[in-house]
């Protein structure tokens, strides 16, 4: 029965989105169905069949041996924090990405990681039928993050209309970046987390292209190159005498990826605290109203529907619910630091497991609203940015929609 339930919830989600879609007669059904049909076959192949079950396995664990690297570096600078019995979340967790955010920096910097994202990107396009920008973003989102892919992809913002920047926008709510996927790893099955970063790539595609349906001609489908110095000097910064874009010397790059990546671990320490924090006193003033009342109890009655919809028992939903709310008001690592300790023990079964863990492999919450139309606001018009602001709406429906796609996608082929 479960089973039917979780197939009935894929439904229900994908007609959600032929529903709230801005032009239903635009919608290329036979798109939808191809990327519907790989992604299903792409979640049974690495959940249930043994080579794609070694791939992801494989990743996870490469991702826990950069980890086991980077405590090296921190055990150097601080072994008291080190070499204790339970590590504190902040120097298991966060510390490490000082060196991984370097580590894909570098990547970059020497052109393989841009070569991995062109390529396949170029073969996701050809794959789903989508406009090669869309495609393409979509692989630079798994690699690089939201902020990120759209920061490096300004000269294209600004070609393209403004209905392409919505879609983009509302694309950008279902990404990870792959620097904090080890992180990810070390708090929730690893297996789980590598299967949903390909299939949320997958759904985003899916969803913003049944919520926003654009036409995109033959002369448009194009990804912009720089020419010219005005354009390097947007993307790049320094050009040389024949506007060319010049590299800027390894150890300056390497110093100024350390001094972000130390950016990066102070915000999401300082949102994670505030967040909980915050949580803590609407439950405390929740509570003067009714004992029983809590953001968690509100949330989960509003979401139960949706977590009831991907195969749960009743007691399991409402707690799935309770999860999925509070990821949506914080941020995933909240949730994960809650359920870091049991979720691999029996207080959740298989199916409800690998759900949890691809809900909650997103960035898909309200902060990431404003900062991607913080982001469109430095890189394009007021046209094209009031369009995206006037649509926070639908980003937040596609970011929701993704992330329960995703999970109830996988939950299909683990019981």
């Amino acid at each position: 029965m479960y089973l039917a339930i979780n197939i009935v919830g894929v439904l229900v989600f994908l007609a959600i989105g032929w529903l709230l879609s801005k032009d239903r007669k635009q919608i290329n059904w036979r798109a939808i169905a191809v990327m519907v049909l790989f992604n299903l076959f792409l979640a049974w192949f690495l959940t249930s069949f043994s080579i794609g079950r070694a791939i992801v396995d494989g990743a996870a664990a490469g991702f826990n041996e950069l980890m086991k690297v980077a405590y090296v570096g921190i055990e150097f600078a601080v072994p008291s924090m080190v070499k204790v019995k339970q590590m504190d979340w902040f120097v298991s967790v966060l510390l490490p990405i000082l060196m991984i955010v370097p580590l894909f920096d570098i990547l970059t910097y020497i052109g393989i990681l841009p070569w991995v994202i062109k390529w396949i990107g170029r073969g996701l396009s050809w794959l789903t039928g989508q406009p090669k920008f869309e495609s393409f973003f979509a692989i630079e989102m798994m690699f690089l993050g939201n902020t990120e892919a759209l920061a490096i992809s300004s000269l294209q913002l600004k070609q393209m209309k403004a209905e392409r920047n919505l879609t983009l926008a509302m694309m950008s709510m279902s990404c990870v970046t792959a620097s904090i996927i080890g992180a990810y790893t070390q708090m929730m099955p690893g297996s789980y987390i590598l299967t949903a970063v390909p299939v949320n790539v997958i759904n985003a595609l899916i969803v913003t292209s049944m919520l926003n349906p654009v036409t995109v001609t033959k002369e448009e489908d194009t990804v912009a190159t720089m020419k010219g110095s005005a354009a390097a000097e947007t993307e790049v910064g320094d050009v040389d005498a024949e506007g060319n874009a010049v590299k800027e010397p390894f150890f300056s790059f390497l110093g100024d990826s350390i001094l972000g990546a130390g950016r990066l671990v102070l915000i999401i320490a300082a949102n994670v605290i505030a967040f909980v924090a915050l949580a803590a006193l609407i439950d405390k003033l929740l509570g003067y109203i009714n004992p029983w009342l809590s953001l968690e109890h509100i949330l989960g009655i509003v979401m139960f529907p949706f977590a009831w919809l991907t195969g749960l028992n009743v007691q399991d939903s409402f707690q799935f619910a309770q999860y999925m709310g509070m990821k949506l008001v914080t941020n995933e690592f909240v949730v994960m630091g809650k359920v870091t300790g049991t979720i691999s023990t029996h207080a959740f079964n298989p199916h409800y497991r690998a759900m949890l863990t691809v809900f909650l492999t997103s960035f898909a919450n309200f902060s990431t609203i404003g900062m991607i139309i913080g982001c469109f606001k430095g890189i394009v018009n007021k046209e094209k940015n009031d369009l995206i602001s006037k649509n926070v709406g639908y980003m937040l429906v596609s970011g929701i929609l993704v992330s329960l796609l995703s999970a109830a996608m996988v939950g299909l082929f683990v019981w």
